[in-house]
């Protein structure tokens, strides 16, 4: 039987812990080559775009697919869970679920490029997606204060008000991208900008920063200046990067960046990264990969079923 799990479902099953532990084991088996990850695919139509991404999770047991749709304003999110075996094991309602993934991917990050262990954090964008970087982050070091901005100084200092009472850190309202930046040990950009939302000369020499929103080639968050000064450059998985990563991509067009100095993700976690001797700024760029999805459904699917009570279909058996 499938289990169909809808988003008031998994606000109430879901747990950061458990999905920062799973997307851990997931980067480790995709940087050891056990599991399989398909970058994103997009197709347009009028008014409308389908993107469409897999994976395999053997550590899981499990693989899957994530499709959502865009069209009248309106995104709606849905993954597919498979038993190795073939059969469908859930249809799950993704778009909490897809935040908590993505937070839990930036806390994996930052605990495997050796963010320090007590940080000041800069966060940029106070959207649906930052709440849960931020609960991210908590859950793997220290924040000694959290620094927020964004355009609208109304949604910041709501934003800031709630993450202070939320997560019980010393959150402030940072009057401008500059005095949020300016002194952070760990900068996430979380925005839909088409242009970079900070300058270079901000980042401290040894900073993690973390951008999240730049998943179009014409989408930028990180100025190339910031990407050239980069001690170490980090992605998600080198082929959907390509595809996707508006910094690296203008970075790359501008010469200031190349290719071959990447480092995925999966092999950070696996081991197969030294970590430079001085410290310098590392920069990862997160696009959003579908075995997180995977990873975050199985820990969601396991609850389900533990505590039971949910609905339940015979389809796909």
């Amino acid at each position: 039987m499938a289990l169909i799990l809808r988003e008031s479902d998994v606000q109430d099953l879901i747990d950061m812990d458990e999905v920062i532990a799973a997307v851990e084991q997931a980067m480790r088996e995709l940087g050891e080559g056990d599991a399989h990850n398909e970058p994103r695919r997009r197709a347009f139509a009028p008014g409308g775009l389908l993107n469409v991404l897999s994976a395999s999770f053997p550590g899981g047991n499990c693989t899957g697919v994530k499709a959502y749709t865009v069209a009248n304003g309106h995104v709606r999110f849905l993954v597919a869970l498979f038993a190795l075996d073939g059969a469908l094991d859930a249809l799950i309602e993704a778009d909490f679920m897809g935040a908590y993934r993505t937070g839990a991917a930036t806390a994996v990050a930052a605990k495997a490029l050796g963010a320090p262990a007590s940080a000041t954090v800069a966060l940029i964008g106070t959207g649906w997606q930052a709440s849960t970087q931020a609960l991210a982050l908590s859950r793997v070091l220290e924040i000694n204060e959290l620094r927020v901005f964004s355009r609208s100084a109304e949604k910041r200092a709501l934003f800031a008000a709630e993450q202070e009472e939320q997560l019980g850190v010393k959150t402030v309202d940072a009057a401008s991208a500059e005095a949020a930046v300016r002194g952070a040990d760990v900068v996430v950009t979380v925005t839909t900008s088409h242009e970079p939302v900070f300058e270079a000369p901000w980042v401290e020499p040894h900073a993690l920063v973390v951008a999240v929103g730049s998943n179009y080639p014409n989408r930028v968050e990180v100025p190339a200046e910031l990407v050239e000064r980069a001690q170490t450059v980090v992605v998600d998985q080198l082929a959907d990067a390509k595809l996707e990563s508006g910094d690296l991509i203008q970075a790359a067009q501008a010469g200031r960046f190349d290719w071959s100095d990447v480092v995925e993700l999966g092999a950070v976690v696996a081991g197969r990264w030294e970590r430079p001797d001085r410290p310098g700024i590392t920069l990862f760029e997160s696009h959003g990969l579908a075995i997180w999805d995977l990873a975050a459904a199985t820990t969601v699917v396991a609850r389900a079923r533990k505590r039971g009570g949910y609905e339940e279909i015979e389809f796909l058996t």
